[in-house]
């Protein structure tokens, strides 16, 4: 049983799913939210993201057993694929149970994300319109989160707008470490057909015209702290490529950039929470 669970969280993608929940849950309390709805907000999203992990890691089996991911427990053999579809099933399901006990609007919007977010999973992910679910999926975030309020405000067109950017450039990095395994496998994303380069530049690109985007539209001038975000933006980046060159070297899978997409975003929603009221 341990083996199982173990293996289950392993095909979560743990960073991924603890970094966009911790997101949601930071936008919650920005958007102000009582802690009961910040709670559901949170077990959505949560929810969400291991439907979505578990059916990728699904979906990606006999791939990655082609080439050898020994960090992918479906394809090891650690935990079979029935469990992991069931598991999925049930995520999805609860993802539409919670998002029910807010409202209908903000039910429509993480389902929308959700359903997204599969079809990344299939059968987008090897099409030239790959990014198109990262875009609508982080779009969607926000979109629910605030909608989940008890007055269902209007979420800010900026906010939403940010979110998608974001989801668009971590598409970019996340496919970064994998161009090697996905060429074996057949695998022709939007990425795969912009090339390594072409894809770092993409990530970062979108990276700083999100965090642009959070820093210039609330209303007013630019606060200090939203120059700050910048500034990691570029800097995160940068050193995140550095590490990426030195694991390459070293023959291990250069994560780092994705990583850094990552903690820029949580660095951006900290930042953006600590600024005031954003509805």
């Amino acid at each position: 049983m341990s083996s199982t669970v173990l293996g289950l969280v392993r095909a979560s993608h743990p960073e991924p799913t603890a970094a966009v929940t911790t997101v949601a849950g930071l936008l919650a309390v920005g958007v102000g939210h009582p802690p009961g709805g910040i709670a559901t907000v949170m077990l959505t999203v949560a929810a969400s993201q291991f439907a979505v992990g578990w059916t990728n890691d699904l979906v990606d089996a006999d791939r990655d057993a082609v080439v050898a991911r020994a960090d992918k427990p479906v394809a090891a053999g650690l935990v079979s694929r029935r469990v992991v579809a069931v598991a999925a099933v049930l995520a999805a399901i609860a993802t539409v149970a919670l998002a029910l006990t807010t409202n209908p609007a903000a039910a429509s919007w993480a389902t929308i994300g959700l359903v997204s977010a599969l079809l990344y999973d299939w059968p987008l992910k090897s099409t030239p319109i790959s990014v198109l679910p990262y875009a609508i999926s982080f779009g969607a975030l926000p979109a629910f989160v605030v909608l989940a309020l008890p007055d269902a405000p209007a979420p800010p067109a900026w906010l939403v707008a940010a979110a998608a950017l974001l989801g668009a450039g971590a598409h970019f990095a996340n496919v970064l470490p994998d161009f090697a395994d996905d060429a074996r496998t057949g695998v022709r994303g939007l990425p795969h057909r912009l090339g390594p380069a072409g894809s770092r530049w993409a990530a970062v690109g979108l990276l700083l015209t999100a965090t642009g985007t959070l820093v210039l539209g609330p209303p007013g001038p630019p606060s200090g702290v939203g120059l700050a975000a910048v500034t990691a933006a570029v800097l995160i980046p940068a050193l995140a490529w550095y590490a990426g060159r030195t694991a390459d070297r070293a023959g291990a899978r250069p994560v780092a950039v994705f990583r850094a997409m990552m903690l820029v975003a949580v660095i951006d929603v900290v930042l953006l929470v600590t600024s005031g009221r954003l509805v």
